[in-house]
């Protein structure tokens, strides 16, 4: 049976905000989730694992622009630099979202947004050239807020869904395990084969966020 991909976007949080432990620890979430990535590709042989970043600051650009299949995919380190133009982020990802390029057969894509701050640019003008595409209408998402200054109501609007919530990571060992699950299990939804375009696919989503235990070790 001939695969179809599953393209993964990274959206990464890289303001001055994000500086010290908490870049540290994301860079050092993603790259130990990648093993499990494969795992869960492997699991699924009919879906192909295509990974892509994206970070904004002052500026959003591609730290991995070009899709990279899971199993060649190996982690460069992100560095924080400037504010939070969130907008320009998912304007970008929502070109990406356009057929072309991406394939007329796919799985849905996943997009993984995670922030420690309030946006500085125009982010609702972003969601909606985002929600204007049919694979931004179908894509599994999920939002990880950093610490008690997220703006976790934009994260919320970013869901597109009232039944989700953004997970919160107000430590690193809860970061570590937002990072795990939106590694495999949305990857495990996205695995699912897309069924028609209707509204439903965007109202429901078969997976839900786990509830993380509250950490002595709070310290974002």
């Amino acid at each position: 049976m001939a695969n179809r991909p599953v393209h993964f976007i990274w959206l990464l949080d890289c303001s001055y905000s994000m500086q010290g432990e908490k870049i540290g620890q994301l860079n050092y979430a993603i790259r130990e989730a990648i093993p499990e990535m494969r795992s869960v590709a492997h699991d699924n042989p009919a879906a192909q694992l295509l990974l892509r970043t994206l970070t904004f600051s002052s500026v959003a650009r591609w730290h991995h622009k070009d899709p990279v299949p899971v199993d060649d995919f190996t982690w460069q380190d992100v560095q924080v630099d400037g504010m939070t133009n969130l907008g320009e982020a998912l304007q970008t990802v929502s070109r990406e979202l356009q057929t072309p390029p991406m394939p007329q057969r796919a799985l849905k894509p996943v997009l993984a947004l995670v922030s420690d701050g309030v946006p500085t640019d125009d982010w609702r003008a972003g969601l909606k050239a985002i929600d204007a595409t049919p694979w931004g209408k179908k894509a599994v998402r999920v939002a990880i807020a950093i610490g008690a200054d997220a703006d976790r109501s934009v994260l919320q609007e970013f869901l597109g869904n009232p039944e989700l919530q953004p997970l919160d990571a107000n430590s690193p060992k809860q970061l570590a395990a937002a990072i795990r699950w939106a590694s495999t299990a949305a990857v495990k939804a996205a695995s699912q084969p897309v069924v028609g375009g209707s509204a439903d696919t965007l109202v429901k989503q078969p997976y839900a966020p786990p509830v993380l235990d509250d950490d002595d070790d709070d310290v974002w």
